[in-house]
């Protein structure tokens, strides 16, 4: 029985180094299922949300982030939703997107996703305090992307891997990623064995499907460093979408709005992007919410 999905956080080199690392097969798989993303779009919206539920570990208590990559390709928009909790969910625009690998033999995430657009990052810190960070996509490819993200936006030195590894039926194999930082006054020496290792390692994807977890994929990356676990957390792929939230939304367009779904359609429907569950009201359903609509 292997474990689920888990991420680690972790110091490396006498507290020079921050790594993370996670294993979200399943996540992935459960984001896959729910869209019936096509492989290269798996793999995109993987990435991100690998990604995403890594940079949510960085996060504290109930603040939450929200990652937008628009890089103008024929998948559209990316959306992950991930906080403090290993939490995380996601959409792309356009599920069905797929086309051959690419010339390293790999799924051609760069095409689907464009690379003339922006990588954006808001973080809710509660009490209506956001952090933005924008920067535009270098590569389309996702892990270079959020390092340059890092770099640039937030000034802290990173590298970023992410993977996803798509089975012929188009269900999810592997996927996991890490994220390793420099802290400020990081030894040019422990630079260059990290940089080293990074060009040797096998891909992330790979990693993951030879059963390695998250704990021995940074000893890979930084075993030489003296890598201690801060912190173990389970990830899932969870949504916050519920019937009450979709009722609120109905009651909120007012009681003619309502009364006018009643008489043209006689009930009403409503997905949720992020999980593409679908809410069902029926006729006395939404005369119970016109009602509670006109005492708004």
């Amino acid at each position: 029985m292997t474990m689920g999905d888990y991420l680690v956080k972790a110091l490396a080199y006498d507290g020079q180094v921050r790594a993370y690392a996670a294993r979200t097969t399943e996540t992935v798989a459960e984001a896959q299922r729910r869209h019936q993303t096509w492989p290269t779009a798996s793999a995109a919206l993987g990435r991100a949300l690998t990604a995403g539920v890594m940079m949510g570990a960085m996060l504290k208590g109930e603040e939450t982030l929200t990652i937008k990559i628009d890089g103008g390709g024929p998948i559209g928009v990316i959306l992950v939703d991930s906080n403090a909790k290993g939490e995380v969910r996601g959409y792309v625009t356009n599920p069905h997107v797929h086309f051959e690998l690419n010339e390293h033999g790999k799924l051609d995430v760069a095409r689907a996703v464009g690379k003339n657009g922006m990588l954006t990052v808001v973080k809710d810190l509660g009490l209506r305090d956001f952090f933005t960070g924008q920067v535009p996509l270098i590569s389309g490819e996702l892990g270079d992307d959020f390092t340059y993200y890092f770099a640039s936006s937030e000034q802290i030195p990173s590298s970023v891997g992410v993977g996803v590894l798509v089975n012929p039926d188009h269900t999810i194999r592997a996927a996991g990623g890490f994220i390793i930082q420099l802290m400020p006054g990081t030894e040019e020496s422990t630079i260059i064995r990290i940089e080293e290792r990074l060009k040797q390692i096998p891909p992330v994807s790979r990693m993951i499907e030879s059963g390695l977890g998250p704990e021995q994929m940074l000893e890979q990356l930084l075993g030489d460093g003296g890598v201690r676990v801060l912190e173990t957390m389970p990830v899932s792929f969870v949504c916050r979408c519920s019937r009450e939230r979709i009722a609120d939304a109905l009651i909120s367009l007012g009681p003619e709005e309502i009364e006018d779904i009643i008489e043209k359609e006689g009930q009403a429907e409503a997905s949720c992007h992020f999980c593409n569950e679908t809410y069902h009201f029926d006729k006395a359903e939404l005369e119970q919410l016109k009602q509670l609509a006109k005492k708004e």
